[in-house]
């Protein structure tokens, strides 16, 4: 992973250094700011390579941004982009006079090569990762992508939450995942109408996101006891044969994924605090029995959760 911050920088070259080689050079972007503003710069940058796409993240002071044909000449690409802005919003300008609000948990998409200009709504600062995929044909199965403007999805619909799911994913495992960045690439591809749903790729694309988006319900819901199949079913609106029919090719049902889930979390609760009781750990992890709870947990790491400890 590459990463650098500002931090190790004189503060009155944090600004220049940042625009000159990280925006110009490493960006392809032009980076505007008040001089007198410039002094209180501050910025960090990451970059993990998945496969052949690079996932990164950046948390800097907020600034103007732009991506002009200059920028494109000199570091040009092609590439569709997965934006994620998670704080920071901003209004983005883009061919002749459209303006686009990107809000706070907007997705945006586009073609790497696309001209835009940003400017940010307040002044304190912004987060933003974004998911650069290089384009083949084998991937975008002969869609139009380079007039693929930067564009925010609409938030709260169905193919926005699976994107943002399957990010998330990447993000936290992206060694394993590598084999997502095609499914999500083309989840985005149907999100701007360019790939059909129905093709065989669309459904296996869109299969592979509501698996995303099934686990991040069971990571966030699973210390409810009540937590089941039909309650995933219903907060993604799919069938309850679906939501099964997902977990298949895993090798784990989705019962058996929700009590790895649980264990996993009980084993790092067992070790990060080690004064609070069992039962405690249990019940917060949605075991609804303690007896059941020293079962499944012998059997899955042949100890029981005092020997862990």
């Amino acid at each position: 992973m590459l990463s650098f911050s500002t931090d190790d920088i004189r503060p009155q070259d944090r600004f220049d250094h940042w625009c000159e080689v990280r925006g110009k050079s490493l960006f392809g972007v032009t980076i505007e700011l008040e001089r007198e503003k410039r002094a209180d710069f501050h910025g960090r940058f990451s970059a993990t390579p998945i496969g052949n796409a690079v996932l990164a993240e950046m948390t800097a002071s907020s600034y103007r941004v732009s991506r002009t044909p200059a920028d494109i000449a000199r570091v040009s690409s092609d590439s569709l982009s997965i934006g994620l802005q998670i704080r920071g919003p901003g209004w983005m300008k883009i061919k002749g006079d459209r303006v686009h609000l990107v809000r706070e948990g907007d997705v945006t998409i586009s073609h790497s090569n696309m001209m835009f200009a940003g400017t940010p709504e307040r002044s304190d600062g912004f987060d933003f990762r974004t998911l650069k995929i290089p384009l083949t044909n084998d991937l975008a199965l002969g869609a139009r992508t380079h007039d693929l403007f930067p564009e925010p999805l609409m938030q709260g619909a169905r193919l926005t939450r699976l994107i943002k799911a399957t990010l998330s994913a990447l993000e936290h495992d992206p060694l394993q995942l590598s084999g997502e960045i095609k499914s999500i690439a083309r989840l985005a591809l149907i999100a701007r109408g360019r790939l059909a749903q129905g093709s065989p790729e669309g459904r296996a694309a869109l299969r592979a996101g509501f698996l995303h988006a099934a686990r991040e319900i069971m990571i966030r819901d699973l210390h409810r006891p009540d937590l089941t199949s039909a309650t995933v079913a219903a907060e993604l609106a799919i069938s309850l044969r679906q939501v099964h029919v997902l977990f298949e090719p895993t090798g784990l049902s989705f019962a058996r994924t929700l009590t790895a889930m649980r264990l996993k979390e009980a084993r790092r609760l067992l070790g990060l605090t080690p004064a609070r009781q069992v039962a405690d750990i249990a019940y917060a992890c949605g075991f609804d029995s303690i007896a059941t709870f020293y079962r499944v947990f012998r059997s899955a790491y042949g100890m029981t959760p005092g020997d862990v400890r």
